[in-house]
């Protein structure tokens, strides 16, 4: 990779009126198609349309895996690999790390003051995903309040463009209501109200047809695949188990090959014209599967590419994401100062 400095986003000055996204991920593991259809491609599009901060979400990873720290540490770089790998620009991209932006934490603190503890629990986000991991009541304080953490990773940015799958939405609801009670506090307009980004495709299932895919549960596609391991994914996955022969008609409904032709297909009409065969009968599962391989092969191939290239170079890694954090505190520390000072707090 070019060894020379990069240049910071906020240098760009027409870059200052853009709208503001924020998004980011958890840095527990590589990143796989799932993030790509969910957010990604929201992120490459909008990169020069707006100002974007991603960022490396790593204090947030500890929420559940405290137990295991050096994994989220290790995996800071590797999911910055995947942003690169993927298209994104750090000239127009700030890429910043949450656990060195204090001004996210300390806003944290203070919006936990306008928000309960039964409301944090009503998140049905937070909810599922108490319920998927097995918390009962034994769930991490951190846990339990990432909504007002989230809304402190988003208002600090002053952010109104938050890319993110259908199952976050809700977080975005819960930010806006903290934005609408310190703004009721300050008796004006400190933060914006930030929009959910929603793609089309919306979440897509594991290759075995489970509601959420992740690489913990063996049953997601990483940015990272070699072509055997994008192939063996495909002819592994769950299409409908009462479509025996080829001539039996078949549901689409469920089906993850489809739901995979829907998200990553370019011919729409093509793939509405292959779910009427399948469902009068007379088209096989492999006839997919195949046209879904090639689609994954020709996409997958140039980001694994590029991600090899990042990866070999970590240093230049690392000035990227150190450059972006710098730039990111910059931004945050002011709105921090502008928060506390609309909320009438004792300053010294």
């Amino acid at each position: 990779m070019d060894q020379t400095t990069l240049t910071r986003p906020e240098a760009d000055t027409p870059a200052k009126a853009k709208p503001v996204i924020l998004t980011g991920d958890r840095t527990t593991g590589p990143l796989h198609i799932g993030h790509y259809a969910g957010s990604l491609k929201n992120r490459l599009a909008l990169q020069n349309s707006h100002r974007q901060f991603l960022l490396l979400a790593d204090t947030q990873a500890l929420t559940d895996n405290a137990h295991d720290i050096g994994k989220v540490r290790r995996n800071v770089l590797e999911v910055a690999c995947d942003y690169l790998a993927v298209g994104i620009d750090p000239a127009k991209t700030t890429i910043c790390l949450q656990s060195h932006l204090p001004a996210l934490a300390e806003l944290s603190m203070l919006y936990l003051n306008f928000v309960t503890v039964a409301r944090l629990e009503r998140n049905p986000t937070i909810k599922d995903e108490i319920r998927a991991r097995g918390f009962g009541r034994d769930i991490p304080a951190g846990f339990l309040c990432y909504p007002a953490a989230q809304a402190a990773d988003i208002t600090a940015f002053k952010a109104t463009v938050v890319p993110v799958g259908e199952d976050q939405a809700p977080l975005i609801e819960q930010c806006n209501e903290v934005v609408r009670r310190v703004n009721g506090a300050a008796g004006r307009m400190v933060l914006p109200e930030a929009q959910a980004l929603i793609p089309e495709a919306g979440r897509l299932p594991g290759i075995d047809g489970r509601a959420k895919m992740s690489k913990s549960g063996g049953n997601a596609i990483p940015l990272s695949a070699s072509e055997d391991e994008i192939s063996r994914a495909v002819r592994a996955m769950f299409t409908d188990p009462d479509h025996l022969r080829v001539e039996d008609p078949g549901r689409v409904e469920g089906n993850v090959v489809f739901t995979y032709l829907d998200a990553f297909d370019e011919e729409k009409d093509e793939i509405a014209a292959l779910k009427e065969h399948y469902r009068r009968g007379g088209l096989g599962d492999a006839v997919l599967k195949r046209r879904l391989e090639d689609i994954l092969q020709a996409l997958l191939a140039p980001i694994r590419a590029r991600r090899a290239e990042a990866a070999s170079d970590p240093a230049q890694v690392h000035r990227i994401i150190a450059e972006g954090t710098q730039t990111a505190r910059e931004v945050t520390e002011a709105t921090k100062r502008e928060v506390m000072d609309a909320l009438g707090l004792f300053r010294l």
